[in-house]
């Protein structure tokens, strides 16, 4: 684990960014399944809607998340992740969008981006990377959720160049937190994901490891971390999370170690007012 830390705070348990916390501008968790009501394969703390769960119940665990990070349920903005790379601005106007109810979150969107407080952007994840921007200068942030379909697309490369474009920041300010998902110990693609990839992905030390008969072990983070670092963002902001949810079940909700149903962890950040 590089430069993350483990809180806990009335029973909840969650990851926080010490260089984000430094900063006194955000509040901000990436949550593990530990400390909610779910039960079976949602068990504790599962905090996506669309997985089969409770959908009483997984709000109730929102609940409980968001009051250990002392902001409210209907502060909270979810977008529909299709593993894709729409950047959405949102606004004060959304909060409370995708917070209770599947079906009233941001459609079709994987990334979310704002500079105005009070506004918990919010993304669901087992195996997939979140990605954290902040732009402590202009106070603005983004959010990213990226599998391999959405790193690939750089879909956290097009929300700090869309907070560029909104907010005026410029990725030499930025800090950026890589969460906790899947890691090249686990994580074995074939021919068909590596066709999809960038070409310049393939040249990246480290991103795409052959292991032979049309097998490669994917580095999620160091594709993320260095699709950033070629827009400019200082490699000492970067801080990655080197721990693998599929190596810890016991923590963390993972896709591929259950083989498909299971719960997602929140990545939640929100400019403080």
């Amino acid at each position: 684990m590089d430069h993350w830390t483990l809180h806990e705070t009335e029973g909840i348990k969650y990851f926080c960014l010490p260089s984000f916390e430094q900063t006194g501008l955000v509040k901000h968790a990436f949550t593990t399944r530990w400390g909610g009501h779910s039960r079976e394969e949602f068990a504790d703390f599962n905090q996506a809607l669309h997985v089969g769960d409770n959908p009483e119940v997984v709000v109730a665990n929102r609940k409980r998340m968001a009051l250990a990070l002392g902001i409210s349920l209907e502060d909270l903005v979810v977008g529909e992740q299709v593993h894709g790379d729409r950047v959405g601005v949102v606004t004060r106007a959304d909060r409370g969008k995708g917070a209770r109810a599947e079906v009233t979150a941001i459609p079709a969107t994987d990334a979310l981006i704002t500079n105005e407080p009070g506004v918990a952007l919010a993304t669901h994840h087992a195996d997939c990377v979140a990605i954290f921007l902040l732009d402590p200068v202009r106070r603005a942030i983004g959010l990213a959720h990226a599998g391999w379909k959405g790193t690939a697309l750089e879909v956290g490369r097009k929300a700090l160049l869309r907070m560029g474009d909104q907010f005026g920041t410029r990725p030499e300010d930025c800090l950026v937190g890589i969460s906790p998902s899947i890691g090249p110990c686990c994580y074995e693609v074939d021919t068909r994901v590596r066709d999809q990839l960038p070409a310049y992905f393939l040249t990246w030390p480290g991103v795409l490891v052959d292991k032979g008969e049309g097998h490669y072990q994917f580095d999620l983070w160091e594709a993320n971390r260095r699709s950033l670092l070629t827009l400019g963002v200082p490699y000492t902001n970067i801080s990655v999370s080197r721990l693998c949810t599929c190596c810890h079940p016991e923590m963390f909700f993972s896709y591929r170690f259950t083989g498909g149903r299971t719960g997602r962890m929140s990545a939640v950040l929100m400019l403080r007012d």
